[in-house]
């Protein structure tokens, strides 16, 4: 533990090595970083009183390649981001969790009664509820403590805030209580339950493990109780590219039922030929069967099969270009990707809304600045939020004053991959 003061002092306006390894090179931002360390530092002081804390950070994920892969066993390629969730945290002695993120109203999390909860359905309680509910499962300690979590991941982003959020408390609770013990893989796992258990929303293990790991990584979840994690070994800084992010600004407050239907699709299909998940059936199989599936599961369940054999196939070509250095052909399969989300997976505008199609219009705004030049995708669960696009640095311009022009002034974000995943802030 360290004191309040002692830690403002190593902060030093941005300038220590932690910062580098978490913010990058550029100076100013690493000031920005370090005007807001030590903004929740005099937040947790004035509120908890505390003095002796720990810092904590969790960065959000960009999905590389592989579009609603996961949760069918797939294979994703993915990587950890410079925009994060960033804690103060410190013990309590007592069996309530009390956390204060900036800009919502402070909650308390009972340590007594760790069963799921309806009334605290799609809540940051219901998750840090299931977070402890699941480490106690484990074996892994459990206790009160105090927080106040500043984020900077935006939710509807598709830079997955949520898990960058749970695999933040169990960080939390690793180092508070378990001397740093558990690892990111169980970490990532034990998030993904509390979304899927406390918080009711179904979803796969690739955000939270990529949040947890850190880096450039490709996740093969054949077996989700053991994913294979690697890191993939590419300089992105060499290639003369930006990746961009850019916020659409629409919203997923009501779009449960269309990623809920996205695995209940793929999974019907295998279901019908036998199979618990779409990684246990081929192309072959699914095209041989498709007269009968179609009356059996509907024409849209098989072609978002149709997607997840391509996406989950051009996974592993993609990093195979990557380490190969090949970065044309890396982005070609970009684009491919996101034809097929569109066109297969049909994850880019909610089915009941078809008026609302901002995804739709930043890719096509996307393809008339890039093509030929980058490459521009759907990014995350869809349907609403973000996309993805790899711009050349000699159009970076012009794609963002396009993009902004219509979806306003500060929509597109520049980012870059950090190598590390949710840490404790070793300053």
């Amino acid at each position: 533990m360290k004191k309040i003061e002692t830690l403002v002092e190593k902060i030093n306006g941005g300038n220590n090595s932690s910062f580098k390894s978490l913010y990058g090179n550029d100076l100013t931002n690493r000031q920005k970083q370090a005007v807001r360390y030590t903004g929740i530092l005099k937040t947790f002081r004035s509120t908890f009183q505390n003095e002796e804390i720990e810092l904590f950070s969790s960065p959000g994920r960009t999905e590389i390649g592989g579009n609603h892969t996961d949760h069918n066993h797939g294979r994703v390629l993915a990587g950890a981001v410079n925009l994060d969730n960033i804690a103060v945290a410190a013990r309590n002695n007592s069996d309530t969790i009390n956390i204060l993120s900036i800009g919502y109203p402070q909650f308390a999390v009972g340590l007594s009664d760790l069963k799921p909860n309806a009334n605290e359905y799609f809540s940051s309680a219901a998750i840090v509820r299931g977070i402890c509910a699941r480490m106690q499962e484990l074996g892994y300690n459990i206790g009160g403590f105090n927080a106040v979590i500043d984020g900077e991941v935006p939710k509807g982003s598709g830079l997955s805030s949520s898990a960058s959020f749970e695999v933040l408390i169990g960080t939390i609770l690793s180092c508070l209580f378990n001397e740093n013990r558990l690892d990111p893989i169980t970490n990532a796992a034990i998030g993904q339950f509390a979304e899927n258990k406390y918080f009711g929303k179904p979803c796969g293990l690739m955000d939270q493990t990529a949040c947890a790991v850190g880096g450039f990584i490709t996740i093969d979840f054949e077996d989700p109780s053991m994913p294979l994690v690697k890191k993939v070994d590419f300089d992105f800084t060499s290639t003369g590219f930006a990746l961009v992010i850019t916020d659409t600004g629409g919203n997923h407050a009501d779009l449960n039922d269309e990623y809920a239907s996205l695995p209940a699709e793929m999974k019907s299909v295998a279901d019908a030929l036998g199979a618990k998940v779409l990684r246990e059936v081929s192309l072959a199989q699914i095209v041989e069967a498709i007269p009968a599936l179609r009356d059996k599961t509907g024409d849209r369940a098989i072609l978002r099969a149709y997607h997840f054999q391509g996406d989950n196939q051009r996974v592993v070509e993609q990093v195979e270009a990557l380490e190969n250095n090949n970065f044309q052909a890396f982005l070609k399969m970009v684009i491919e990707s996101g034809y097929s989300s569109f066109m297969y997976n049909q994850n880019i505008y909610p089915s009941n809304n078809v008026k609302e199609q901002g995804v739709s219009l930043a890719l096509a705004l996307s393809e008339m600045v890039l093509k030929g030049h980058g490459a521009w995708r759907v990014h995350g669960g869809g349907f609403a939020g973000t996309i993805q696009a790899f711009v050349p640095d000699y159009l970076l311009g012009t794609y963002t004053s396009t993009l902004e022009h219509v979806f306003g002034e500060g929509a597109c974000k520049k980012l870059f991959i950090r190598d590390k995943g949710s840490v404790r802030v070793d300053l």
